[in-house]
């Protein structure tokens, strides 16, 4: 190196100053409901699980007087009117809301874990709270149901829902029409099938579609299915030649990395990884974390004992939310914290999609193109991320590739080269797909178009 090199690097002001971040778990007895927890309990799935947070009371009794009842009234207000999930978050991730300093409502309002786990109501706009386009199923997987909770949307692909619970509920759920409990604004969906008979009707399918090599099992949230079903489900379709890409969906890994640290769910992903590998079919595990606070080293822990037992890949898809990541600088210290301190592999981050009450969480096209703009050349090529949009009847779209743009109105419009399952030979493959930003985002000029064009209700969302 030169001196003129030398002098640039220890001089040079970057737009993002990379700092390694070893993981800390955060101190959970510092918490007035958890002051008496004992380490053997907190690394308990059994304790983690009885001990969600499911209501207010319930997140009075862990916060005690640290915060006031303006809080607690707003969160409320926000679950009887506007929230599309019903309270349900795991201890762990509570313990990584405001993970250092002096814990109060300021604090936990600013929180970034916060923000999407314990929405409250004054978070959501109060205009247009909803896209006049936005819609309960916005991804339209129902639609392409070939068997109950079997979406075969893209050609080689397909998603299967073995189940409709989590082991948390986050606000922003792109399936919450279907997962978890009933809100006072959204009655939700329910499958109908006993899970034996699901996953029978399932695998039947797939036994019959040659051309199928890639199964995403989710739901829900696979870390819900009993090890045993689970196993069994994925040893059968281990049997069927054509599969050769097996992905299994998580939050649990990052929410509850203590299931996946049980004796008998390590020793049952072993199997079923030393089966995968027998038969040349790539097993991975994909996770959702959307903020570095919620790296510690238990979620680490179970990322590097997945991928000792024969896991190919841990990866991550996040999804990219106004005040939570939508920051070149947060964007950067996740994907350093998940690549370099947890072994898990940054993968997608997803703008968030257009269900109901979700406008304050979206971003538009152009700020998520800035985005990922912003975020190459610092990490390794491998571990930068894509960030996509998920366009209706269209699919995974990287968002560089519209193919126009009303930047007054916020519409893109995007094309694809394959057909859905619910489209035949006809169907043009040059047409277009609208896709909207949030409202908010767009000129005056822009917005006063939607306020006159559209009549659609602006705040409450009728399930």
């Amino acid at each position: 190196m030169t001196v003129l090199a030398q002098d640039f690097w220890r001089c040079a002001v970057q737009p993002y100053a990379y700092q390694r971040h070893e993981l800390v778990e955060p101190d959970w007895r510092r918490l007035p409901g958890w002051r008496d927890v004992t380490r053997d309990e907190w690394e308990s799935a059994q304790w983690q699980r009885a001990h969600c947070v499911k209501n207010i009371n319930q997140l009075r009794t862990v916060y005690g007087d640290l915060i006031t009842a303006d809080f607690y009234d707003d969160l409320a207000l926000d679950q009887a009117n506007q929230a599309t999930m019903s309270m349900l978050v795991p201890p762990q991730m509570i313990n990584t809301m405001v993970p250092t300093g002096e814990i109060t409502d300021k604090t936990l309002r600013a929180d970034p874990i916060r923000r999407y786990m314990l929405p409250v109501a004054s978070d959501r706009l109060t205009d247009f709270p909803s896209h006049p386009h936005a819609s309960r199923d916005s991804l339209h997987e129902h639609d392409m149901w070939v068997a109950e909770g079997l979406t075969h949307r893209y050609p080689t692909k397909v998603l299967a829902e073995l189940l409709s619970t989590c082991p948390q509920y986050c606000g922003h759920c792109t399936r919450m029409d279907l997962v978890g409990n009933n809100t006072p604004s959204v009655t939700k969906l329910r499958l109908a099938l006993k899970p034996v008979d699901r996953y029978d009707a399932m695998i039947n399918y797939l036994k019959g579609q040659p051309g199928v090599r890639d199964v995403v099992v989710s739901g829900g949230d696979v870390a819900n299915v009993p090890w045993p079903q689970l196993e069994t489900f994925l040893m059968r379709l281990l049997a069927i030649d054509t599969i050769r890409d097996i992905r299994l969906a998580t939050k649990a890994l990052a929410g509850l990395p203590q299931h996946w640290l049980q004796p008998t769910v390590v020793e049952g992903l072993e199997r079923v990884a030393r089966t995968a590998a027998r038969r040349g079919v790539n097993l991975a595990i994909h996770t959702h974390v959307n903020h570095a606070q919620s790296l510690t080293p238990l979620v680490a822990k179970a990322a590097h004992t997945a991928l000792e037992v024969g896991v190919r890949d841990v990866r991550n898809q996040g999804v990219l939310m106004r005040g939570v990541n939508a920051t070149a600088a947060d964007l950067l210290d996740l994907c350093f914290a998940l690549q370099g301190e947890a072994g898990i592999l940054p993968y997608y981050f997803y703008m968030c999609d257009m269900i109901p009450n979700a406008e304050h969480w979206r971003v538009a096209v152009w700020q998520a193109q800035q985005l990922q703009h912003d975020i190459m050349g610092y990490l390794p090529g491998y571990a930068t991320p894509r960030i996509v949009c998920d366009v209706p009847f269209v699919g995974k779209r990287w968002v560089h590739m519209v193919t126009e743009y009303d930047r007054e109105r916020g519409i893109t419009y995007w094309t694809k080269n394959y057909r859905t399952s619910i489209e035949d030979s006809s169907m043009d493959l040059d047409r277009t797909y609208p896709y909207y930003d949030p409202i908010d985002t767009l000129p005056a000029s822009g917005i006063a178009k939607w306020r006159a064009e559209t009549q659609l209700p602006l705040v409450a969302y009728a399930g």
